[in-house]
């Protein structure tokens, strides 16, 4: 595939020539890391299924998508999502969208390396800077030498392999369970782990109805339609219909999966109920890593181990290839042809980028909580963002790029007050909005929000007079 890369647009991607069932399979390859193979297990066997609402909602999310942004993604021979706002604002809103971007897939990615480390440090025995250097460079490798065309065709071939992982330590959790399929079922059903909807209004839940179809299609809505890692892979399509056709089928392949991963975590939850005594885990995101070193089949181990790295690498190599995209295109080229030498430029950046997520990953040993939980909340606080400048620019004619970037200044900072801000300090931890506690799924929801209202407010005092760069 490295021989077919002819020039940048070939390695950006992969000359527009890719299948639409490709296209879906690296669609759904890419959103599932290592955190959704291990976190999702994890958070099933210590709260239940009900996390399948989240995945519903992608499902609406993805119809927005096709809706609302597709034709845009397809009017003109675009490399990346925020030349739409660069036709739109200009340049100043396009290089800060570009930078959020960026900067949401370093950190975001770091937490995945570390994760699927720490696989390999607990099976393996390999130390957990060695294993996360160990896997940075062999994404690094392949997605350098083969572009967009050996990332999308990798990720059609790890998908069905993390697959068939699960589906393997699926059937050998039930073949060591007394009672098997029947007991899961009953002793699942019995412990509420097998409640598949919450109907109840807390905010501060993440596995509710309304987490899920507002929340969830929201955060979709933004991951798929403005975040470059995806749209990367329409514009990779050979057609808009085949693109939207590969993003509507990925909901609901999606979505299937996720409930095979929660399944296997209530799997585990009864497995380990059946132990003397019952271990104690603390954090969920190793309790499938523990099962496969203690009780899977030798013979399987190494099936297993290819399944978390097929889900992170997919992730990963996707990651590096659409950040030196966006960097070249957005940040230094802007909207110029592609010229000779830029190959060679987006390929330096993407051995960059993997070095960065390797240094994210080392240090993410001090970050707290589910990675699953922060790897998302990640996603909603920025793409949030940048879908609400989208929204404006598309719904709201009178904004201007002054207006956009008031609204997406003053989006960022109410989403600092509610992820960051200091809701244990009284007396704030009393006052509005620092008494709100909100799940992530609806981070997406309230940052493009902000944006559209700020925007709005500010289109009033400062509208455009002049064309806008579309119109010119």
């Amino acid at each position: 595939m490295g021989r077919k890369q002819k020039n940048a647009a070939d390695f950006m991607l992969g000359g527009r020539t890719l299948p639409t069932w490709a296209i879906l399979l690296s669609i759904v390859a890419t959103e599932t890391s290592t955190v959704t193979f291990l976190s999702i297990p994890g958070w099933a066997y210590k709260n239940g299924i009900a996390w399948q609402q989240i995945p519903l909602g992608y499902v609406l999310g993805r119809l927005l998508v096709i809706l609302v942004l597709m034709p845009r993604y397809f009017a003109g021979e675009m490399f990346t999502a925020y030349e739409v706002l660069h036709r739109r604002f200009g340049g100043g809103v396009q290089k800060l969208a570009s930078v959020l971007f960026i900067v949401t897939r370093t950190l975001a990615d770091g937490l995945r390396l570390f994760l699927t480390a720490l696989v390999l440090q607990i099976v393996v025995g390999i130390p957990l800077v060695e294993s996360v250097v160990a896997i940075g460079i062999a994404t690094v490798l392949y997605t350098f030498l083969g572009g967009m065309r050996a990332v999308v065709w990798t990720d059609a071939v790890q998908f069905l392999l993390y697959v068939a992982g699960a589906l393997l330590a699926l059937f050998v959790i039930l073949g060591q369970i007394d009672g098997g399929w029947d007991t899961v079922m009953q002793v699942g059903s019995e412990s509420g782990r097998l409640t598949w909807f919450h109907t109840g209004w807390d905010l501060s839940k993440v596995d509710t109805l309304w987490a899920g179809l507002i929340g969830g299609a929201i955060l979709s809505f933004s991951t798929h339609g403005v975040d470059q890692m995806m749209v990367q892979r329409y514009l990779s399509a050979r057609s808009r219909a085949s693109a939207s056709t590969a993003l509507a089928l990925s909901g609901i392949v999606v979505w299937a999966q996720f409930v095979l991963f929660l399944v296997l975590g209530v799997a585990l939850f009864v497995f380990y109920g059946q132990q003397n005594p019952t271990p104690n885990f603390d954090k969920g995101d190793r309790i499938l890593s523990t099962f496969v070193v203690d009780h899977m089949p030798k013979g399987t181990v190494g099936l297993l181990l290819g399944a978390v790295f097929a889900a992170a690498m997919s992730t990963l190599s996707s990651s590096l290839n659409s950040s030196a995209t966006t960097l070249v295109r957005d940040l230094i080229r802007g909207a110029k042809p592609v010229v000779t030498g830029e190959l060679l430029l987006v390929r330096v950046f993407t051995v960059l980028f993997g070095v960065a997520q390797i240094f994210v990953a080392i240090y993410a040993r001090e970050v707290p909580g589910s990675t699953v939980n922060n790897v998302l909340a990640i996603a909603g606080f920025t793409t949030g963002l940048i879908l609400g400048v989208f929204l404006l620019g598309q719904f709201v004619r009178r904004a201007s790029s002054l207006a956009a970037l008031i609204g997406l200044v003053l989006g960022l900072a109410v989403m600092c007050v509610v992820h960051l801000g200091p809701k244990d300090v009284q007396p704030f931890a009393s006052l509005w909005p620092f008494a709100i506690k909100l799940a992530w799924p609806y981070y997406a929801l309230i940052a493009s929000s902000s944006v559209l209202i700020f925007g709005l407010l500010a289109s009033l005092i400062f509208p455009s007079h002049a064309a806008t760069h579309e119109q010119r």
